[in-house]
């Protein structure tokens, strides 16, 4: 890996690393940071712009925005990291399944896979959630739902490539089980890729999950959410503007740095991709100056 492509790599690595510890430490600490009750109103005060009392200002019903915004920081993580772990889990095992197994198996799971892919991911959740009803756990059904898939795909692509490796196939001719052979030696080489897919899957599903609060299908009030919180805001763009931009910016961070961190992890565990990448920035440069 060349000088250059690491520097970068190590920017985008600490950038996005420094974004999620704070979404997580906010999460985390949450009740024992937080300045104010989330429910706590005051409202010969309500609308208030950001003061030195209340940083972040106040919203509609007077609430605190801070208090309420590292509240909601609880419910992004939350959902955030049950969908990543049930969706992986499940997508793992039927990718290996998948790949490993290969024939009738592989082209059953893999038109199964299809049929879901066939559907909008977001409609689909959306349709779900109307169906089940409005709630913590539905949101996170829903989003496992449509976000195992992609862990399927990838799971599968890097098991049909592994088990014909030496490695595997001297196991295979020593008699070793199937299911030993995927635990023990396919399945350690796929953990890399999987934690690039986690990373970027968990950015996707705290996005979905404020999509889905912002339409009203998510995490009911008064429980604080950061989509819940912009659409409250809606009316007051002009007025109290901080009541939408506030929790957007928070939305847009945390993703941002889940981007971040999943980019800098791929570039590292495939320098190939990086020099690509770099390559094809000094062929446009290239092309650039030949222009002017």
């Amino acid at each position: 890996m060349s000088p250059r492509i690491s520097c970068r790599s190590s920017w985008t690595l600490g950038v996005g690393t420094a974004l999620v510890a704070l979404v997580l430490l906010t999460a985390l600490l949450g009740p024992f940071v937080a300045p104010f009750d989330p429910a706590e109103q005051f409202l010969e005060q309500r609308l208030e712009p950001p003061s030195w009392r209340h940083p972040l200002g106040l919203d509609e019903l007077g609430r605190d925005i801070l208090s309420r915004l590292i509240h909601g920081s609880r419910i992004s993580v939350s959902v955030g990291l049950a969908v990543v772990v049930i969706a992986g889990l499940v997508g793992t095992a039927l990718g290996a399944v998948s790949g490993y197994a290969g024939g009738r198996v592989d082209h059953l799971l893999m038109r199964l896979t299809d049929v879901f892919l066939a559907f909008p991911g977001i409609l689909l959740a959306i349709a779900l959630v109307a169906v089940l009803g409005p709630a913590l756990e539905h949101v996170v059904l829903a989003l496992v739902i449509i976000g195992w898939t992609g862990y399927a795909r990838l799971v599968r692509g890097q098991v049909l490539q592994l088990r014909e490796q030496e490695l595997v196939q001297a196991a295979r001719v020593l008699g070793v089980g199937r299911v030993w052979i995927v635990v023990r030696h396919v399945l350690p080489n796929v953990l890399p890729v999987l934690m690039v897919q986690a990373s970027l899957g968990m950015a996707g599903a705290i996005l979905a999950e404020a999509s889905l609060s912002f339409l009203g299908l998510g995490i009911q009030p008064p429980t604080p959410s950061w989509g819940a919180m912009i659409n409250a805001g809606r009316s007051h763009l002009l007025d109290a503007p901080h009541l939408t931009l506030v929790p957007g910016v928070a939305i847009l961070l945390t993703v941002m740095g889940l981007n971040f961190l999943g980019d800098a992890l791929a570039d590292l565990l495939d320098p190939q991709r990086a020099g690509s990448r770099r390559a094809g920035s000094q062929r446009s440069a290239s092309q650039l100056e030949e222009i002017q």
